[in-house]
């Protein structure tokens, strides 16, 4: 089967290598542009691209993919279908009618679950415990087309959302061939996905990834892990500045603080057993000796890494000897 390939950052390439290593033709990849650097100066290509044209591959790389000269573009290519993975823009009908068959994307939830541009992310936000990925057939509708092909995987308690991708990206490589292969032999049997269970990943932004403190430590963890590595967790430092941070791990048993107040967990256990509830907050805090702890709306939890602007990350340990804070700082109260 002649296939069109449209994706563009690091998760979409393992599809695209395993169709090229397929019984299927890629006869052509459409990507982003290159893209400006943070520094604005130089452009870089999507990981796509550089995948592509490694294979040397045929690559376009249009501003507005469903432009009337790109659609004609396509269907001169005389394409059977298209295999879509985290493209970055929206296929209009006039595009989706440009190949024989169908255009067929590879979703990473269990539709109709997490529609949209952020299912990983809002996945792990949400607490879900299984999530997976779907190919379906490309409609108008947003992520609404009947499922051909379904994966599933279990969260892992420490996921990041770059965590999750990677491996749902890899295992959807080959779920994205056999639903193809199953389309090009007439095997196929796409299920409309319905109207129950629907939820929706809108695309987080800055806000969604500012640590309100006052929430509960497992509601903090399962929030910075989702934004992890972008759009990255932040939160402002005593002095007003906004530092990125890394996963944390909450601490239950410790000594309760104040939302957002930071300290170093405790050095040692209580000397006595008189005050019980002293020596176990002591005692919780040991497997965490020289962690910087910071307070939520139950019990703390233990940064790993910390940013402060204009900063290469680095172990919350070194920043809060270089930081000289003292015990009754408040992270994300400016």
């Amino acid at each position: 089967m002649r296939l069109i390939f449209a994706g563009t950052p690091q998760i979409a390439v393992p599809t695209l290598e395993a169709l090229i290593a397929s019984e299927h033709e890629v006869v052509a990849v459409l990507t982003q542009p290159d893209a400006r650097g943070k520094r604005g100066k130089t452009l870089h290509p999507s990981p796509v691209k550089v995948a592509a044209l490694e294979h040397g591959l045929p690559v376009l790389t249009p501003e507005k993919a469903s432009a009337p000269d790109v659609v004609a573009q396509i269907a001169a290519l005389d394409a059977d279908a298209a295999a879509v993975v985290a493209y970055g823009q929206i296929l209009k009908p006039e595009l989706l009618d440009a190949v024989r068959l169908a255009w067929v994307n590879l979703h990473f939830s269990l539709l109709p679950q997490w529609r949209g541009a952020a299912p990983v992310q809002r996945a792990i936000m949400a607490g879900d415990e299984i999530t997976g990925a779907s190919t379906f057939v490309i409609e108008k509708g947003l992520d609404t087309g009947p499922v051909i092909g379904t994966l599933t995987e279990f969260l892992r308690a420490t996921d990041t959302s770059g965590d999750l991708l990677e491996r749902l990206g890899e295992a959807g490589a080959p779920l994205m061939v056999q639903s193809l292969t199953a389309l090009d032999m007439g095997q196929a049997s796409p299920l409309a996905q319905g109207d129950q269970d629907v939820s929706y990943a809108h695309k987080l932004t800055r806000e969604d990834a500012y640590v309100r403190w006052e929430l509960a430590a497992h509601v903090v963890d399962r929030q910075i892990r989702g934004c992890t590595p972008a759009p990255g967790a932040w939160t402002t430092l005593p002095d007003g500045t906004v530092a990125k941070l890394g996963p944390v791990t909450p601490v239950p048993g410790a000594a309760t603080t104040v939302p957002g107040q930071v300290r170093l967990a405790a050095d040692d256990q209580a000397a006595d057993g008189g005050d019980e509830s002293a020596a176990a907050s002591d005692a919780a805090e040991q497997g965490h000796k020289g962690a910087v702890l910071v307070g939520t709306g139950t019990h703390p939890v233990a940064l790993s890494w910390i940013a402060p602007a204009g900063k290469k990350p680095m172990q919350a340990s070194d920043w809060w000897r270089g930081a000289r804070l003292g015990d009754a700082a408040i992270l994300g109260d400016s």
